[in-house]
């Protein structure tokens, strides 16, 4: 048997079956990444000849295919958050990705390093890569697409702070790898990785993508209003400028993944209520599902053919304690003075799902240089990634439906996309 085609065959199933999936679980308890994890179980789990699966021994292919997986899945965020940029109306969003996302490293770092006896450098990527929330996997408590007109504090929180710190995080993944790489060296790598990795490569992704974006609303929008300039028709546009923007940014050196974000937020931000921003959505969007489909079926396969393998009961005990403790934890402080009830707060704290953008930064740097830790950050990463799907795909439907419910009961509005709740009352 071609063991090409039977994949082919898998993986065409697969995302067909993505047409309904989503739909015939509405009304259910599951998320679809659910079903698609425990499918890609089942599927290695038969003698089909397919190719393995585990990512431990082959991290260049995996960090291509969850490269392109989140890199997608950003500007699809970016292009359906609504609520225009301002430190007052995206407080929440930028402390989680300062605040909290810093507390969360350090912890998990401290841990890595105490209890499970991990190299400083390997602590510190632990506590990286599994810093980002993940735009891939969250699409239950995000908002909608730019037509939906639900974006409530919850929905907007995490669909914000999955955009923004799936860039912030790779500066202390960098941090990581020039640990690793400078073991024995002068100090002076500190100061390379401060001027090089956290401010050049920051200033370079905003600057780029926000130049991108504004450059392409002015052709979409305004331009052929003001000439005979076509109309941009198509959605794959979107697609096009998002691998524009990331080749363009990687080849100055900056952060691709946060100027990918910017540029749809510039990109969308300047008419939020065209109906092209949702041909354009709706088109990444569909990529985005497909790529996940695949990589979802390939982590269920790896989660019977060895991934786990090196899993101990303190690394499985940590990651726990990142879910239940410190993710809640890290995000009260973020949540201080600030417009939400008691529920709307724990439900931020509680969501934040890791994903498809822990695997990516993991592969990356192990494909960068050597972590002599490199197989027990692979099984305790897989770990957290797969209690995360379990656990917040079987919540998060209820969640959101019962702050929906209370919401309307209580008659308390929906902020416009240029306000604060602060603003309405």
């Amino acid at each position: 048997m071609n063991d090409y085609i039977v994949a082919l065959t898998v993986i065409g199933l697969a995302a067909l079956s993505m047409a309904w999936v989503p739909s015939l679980l509405e009304k259910t308890p599951f998320s679809y990444p659910i079903v698609y994890l425990l499918l890609g179980m089942l599927i290695y789990l038969l003698p089909l000849g397919l190719p393995s699966p585990d990512p431990i021994w082959q991290e260049n292919y995996v960090v291509r295919l969850t490269e392109i997986s989140v890199i997608i899945s950003l500007m699809g965020t970016g292009l359906k958050i609504r609520r225009k940029f301002g430190l007052k109306r995206w407080r929440i969003p930028l402390r989680l990705v300062s605040i909290t996302m810093l507390l969360s490293i350090a912890a998990i770092a401290l841990l890595g390093w105490s209890v499970l006896g991990f190299s400083v450098a390997g602590a510190v990527l632990l506590g990286a890569v599994l810093a980002p929330t993940d735009p891939v996997l969250a699409e239950q408590v995000q908002v909608g697409p730019p037509d939906d007109e639900e974006e409530d504090v919850v929905r907007f929180s995490l669909t914000a702070e999955a955009g923004l710190n799936d860039g912030s995080a790779f500066p202390f993944t960098w941090l990581a790898i020039v640990l690793a790489a400078s073991v024995g060296a002068d100090g002076g790598w500190f100061t390379d990785w401060l001027l090089r990795d956290l401010l050049y490569k920051i200033v370079v992704g905003v600057g780029v993508g926000y130049l991108i974006g504004r450059g392409l609303a002015w052709l979409i929008f305004t331009l052929p209003k003001k000439s005979g300039f076509p109309r941009a028709q198509h959605g794959f546009l979107a697609l096009s400028a998002t691998f524009l923007t990331y080749g363009v940014t990687e080849l100055l050196h900056g952060y691709g993944f946060i100027a990918v974000f910017v540029a749809a937020l510039a990109l969308s931000g300047v008419e939020e209520e065209h109906e092209y921003n949702v041909e354009m959505h709706d088109f990444v969007n569909q990529i985005e599902r497909i790529i996940m489909v695949v990589l979802l079926v390939l982590f269920g396969g790896s989660l019977v053919t060895g991934i786990l393998e090196y899993l101990t009961w303190q690394g499985a005990l940590i990651g726990l304690a990142f879910l239940f403790v410190i993710r809640p934890l890290t995000a009260l402080p973020s949540l201080l003075g600030t417009y939400s009830t008691p529920k709307e707060k724990l439900a931020i704290c509680f969501f934040g799902i890791r994903g498809i953008g822990s695997f990516y930064y993991l592969s990356f740097a192990l494909d960068s240089v050597g972590f002599p830790e490199a197989n027990e950050l692979w099984s305790v990463v897989a770990f957290i990634v797969m209690v995360s799907i379990l656990l917040h795909g079987v919540t998060a439907t209820k969640a959101i439906r019962t702050l929906d419910h209370e919401r309307k009961v209580s008659g308390r509005p929906i902020p416009a996309s240029d306000q604060t709740p602060d603003e309405i009352f």
